[in-house]
């Protein structure tokens, strides 16, 4: 398959001009923005339910199903929230100072099991400022891993399982971007040391238990389909799309993606606000209501594809 098999585009990112606009427009959108500390309680609020029910399941020698059927029910959504939570913290969103920022976002990893609030944050930066460009976004697939799905249902579940380690190895073809530093190593010994102890309080079912939650958080599961809502193409000329559904209540606005893109600077708590105060902005874009139906859609409609993309030519620098 040819690299032209994305959908290209020379127009530049909508959401520069279109958060310029708003912010002409409604220059009060600007108290909106800044960090919103009880996002930290939050964390701390969500981290121990997951320990606790770690810890029952261990504690109680529960079955591998009950386990497993936790992991799915309850865990799954437990640990979105909390990828959430490591994404406001990634934009600098919950306190001031990147540095207590990092740490709150390492410490939304410890209940998920596997240190990836680092390389998220030094990612996730980059993916706003090229946005669709396959050099250096990525959240767009790799050209052999488009191909390899294709349009095979089957094979679209599997990459749904395997996603976890999709995301951890796409940075590696990026041409920006530390893949080690000092805060990454940090990330990886504490998130460690936390299973360790999880281990040693719990035994396998409790650390299991928090490793599935975020097996199926990333995966095949309703919150999963986060990954295909916010940048795969349902309407032809819309790059970006949100989710309204009532997920959105328990997982931290984490579906106003369109609202993210164009004011990064809003914290979750307020981008219901931002979408009420500028509705011709948003009230024509096709957005999603439930995750639900776009797992099954995506993975059962033939014309969505890994290619069902945008993307445009690469540029330099990526300060936002």
């Amino acid at each position: 398959m040819r690299k032209d098999q994305f959908r290209f585009t020379t127009d530049p990112n909508p959401h520069v001009a279109r958060g310029r606009e708003i912010v002409k427009k409604y220059p009060e959108v600007r108290e909106l923005m800044g960090p919103y500390p009880l996002s930290a309680l939050y964390i701390l609020v969500w981290t121990a339910i997951q320990v606790a029910i770690a810890l029952y399941l261990g504690l109680n020698d529960l079955s591998w199903g009950w386990v497993l059927l936790a992991s799915f029910l309850i865990g799954a959504i437990m640990n979105h929230g909390l990828f959430a939570m490591m994404h406001e913290a990634a934009h600098d969103l919950i306190v001031k100072g990147k540095n207590n920022n990092r740490i709150l976002g390492i410490i939304c990893n410890l209940a998920q099991g596997f240190p990836s609030a680092i390389g998220f944050r030094t990612f996730h930066i980059i993916h706003h400022a090229h946005m669709s460009e396959y050099d250096y976004d990525a959240d767009m697939a790799f050209h052999k891993e488009a191909q390899w799905v294709g349009r095979s249902p089957f094979r679209k579940i599997i990459w749904f399982l395997g996603f976890l380690a999709v995301e951890a190895v796409r940075p590696m073809r990026l041409k920006k971007g530390s893949l080690i530093d000092l805060w990454l190593i940090i990330n990886f010994v504490a998130v460690i040391a936390f299973n360790t102890l999880i281990y040693w309080w719990g035994g396998p079912q409790a650390l299991g238990y928090l490793l599935l939650s975020t097996f199926f958080a990333v995966g095949l599961h309703p919150v999963g389909a986060r990954w295909i809502q916010e940048h795969y193409l349902f309407k032809e000329d819309q790059e970006t799309y949100s989710y309204y559904g009532i997920l959105n209540k328990i997982n931290f606005n984490i579906g106003y993606h369109n609202e993210h893109h164009d004011l990064f600077k809003v914290p979750w708590i307020h981008l219901p606000k931002l979408k009420a105060m500028a509705p011709e902005f948003y009230d024509e874009l096709y957005a999603h209501q439930s995750w639900t139906k776009l797992l099954l859609r995506f993975i059962f409609d033939k014309n969505l594809t890994l290619y069902s993309r945008i993307v445009r030519p690469s540029t330099k620098g990526y300060e936002v």
